[in-house]
């Protein structure tokens, strides 16, 4: 089995096209009935079936319309605080990642280089 990481964008767009294709005519709605339906132009979704780039907020509409939009929780499901930052944030929500240290070893500050 592939691992999915090895899988190009193009390819993943390209299946995620044939499955919303598949869903479509499982569905028995022509292209032209289906765009309406979800409120997408047919182009949007002839590019989507098609594995071509669209919108996120086209896509979801999509998705909803064929009922599986609750789907993307098994895509991207809510990430697990650890009880130790629970403790170290005070209830609070992470609203910043923190910097890596510097490998180098180098302490030297950023500056737009016009100091120089």
């Amino acid at each position: 089995m592939k691992f999915i990481g090895d899988i190009s964008d193009g390819a993943v767009l390209k299946e995620l096209g044939s499955r919303v294709a598949r869903y479509r005519l499982n569905s028995n709605l022509t292209q032209a009935a289906f765009a309406k339906e979800a409120g997408v132009s047919q182009r949007t979704l002839i590019r989507v079936e098609h594995g071509q780039s669209t919108q996120t907020s086209s896509l979801i509409r999509i998705l909803r319309t064929l009922r599986i939009l609750e789907n993307f929780e098994v895509l991207i499901p809510e990430p697990a605080i650890s009880p130790i930052q629970q403790l170290q944030l005070h209830g609070k929500s992470r609203k910043r990642a923190s910097p890596k240290p510097d490998k180098s070893g180098s302490n030297k500050l950023w500056s737009w280089g016009d100091n120089e």
